[in-house]
């Protein structure tokens, strides 16, 4: 019974295919995983692995064409899409490679905005604390043209979190970044899971990103191919360079 609760993100055979006929095309096949609560999992693999598609489906972004996926204790695949939209908005945080703000709101608008497109009005002090949280409690009246690209990635972490989400998804969140600006980031996503018991799903192709994880597993074709405990930047590379990327 253990086990089972200290599952954040559950997938079961899940598959998803694209189109018809001969045209059809498999994103996943058959992926069986799980994401631990508390902790900070990257996914990798080539182009066109399926690392995208494994994270919208384990997301409720996208349907799977078959299998199960589990929040929790919550069947996602059976939600309507009234039930998947709550679910989304109340327990799952995203995060872009593009930080998807809106550049004519400042920080706090911006953090504010899931919850109040979802009809909450979450307080000033909630706001400023999942700020101050990301190391921005003075750039809350800035709007993204005043700010780097790693503070926006920072307010754009801010408004995953406002909501307490139970898992945090990350789709290439260093990818718009220079090296010394990734690091930061990762730093910060890393302080999460340890400081405050975060879950962190990442899809990432960068080696020095997935070395910040727990655990890293890889992706080819669409399955899955393994995964590595305690990586490493020359481990990840190692099993990157096997798989032809």
């Amino acid at each position: 019974m253990q086990a089972a609760i200290d599952q954040a993100v559950t997938l079961r055979g899940v598959g998803r295919l694209y189109g018809r006929g001969d045209g059809q095309v498999t994103a996943l096949r058959d992926v069986h995983c799980s994401f631990i609560r508390g902790t900070c999992t990257a996914v990798m693999g080539p182009s066109g692995s399926g690392k995208s598609t494994l994270l919208q489906c384990a997301a409720g972004l996208d349907r799977p064409s078959f299998g199960q996926v589990m929040i929790g204790n919550t069947d996602i695949s059976s939600l309507s899409e009234n039930e998947l939209t709550k679910l989304r908005r109340e327990q799952i945080g995203f995060i872009f490679q593009s930080f998807n703000l809106m550049p004519s709101l400042n920080a706090r608008k911006n953090v504010a905005l899931p919850m109040r497109l979802a009809g909450h009005r979450p307080s000033r002090v909630q706001v400023d604390q999942v700020l101050q949280q990301v190391g921005l409690g003075d750039r809350g009246k800035h709007r993204p043209s005043e700010m780097s690209g790693g503070q926006q990635q920072r307010v754009a972490i801010a408004r995953a979190l406002i909501s307490q989400p139970d898992v945090l998804f990350a789709d290439e969140p260093t990818g718009a970044l220079d090296t010394n600006t990734s690091r930061e980031v990762l730093q910060l996503l890393r302080s999460l899971v340890d400081n405050a018991g975060q879950t962190v799903v990442m899809v990432t192709h960068d080696p020095v990103a997935a070395a910040w994880a727990d655990r890293v597993i890889f992706l080819t074709d669409g399955a899955l191919y393994g995964e590595l405990l305690n990586p490493t930047v020359e481990s990840v590379s190692e099993q990157m360079a096997r798989l032809g990327d």
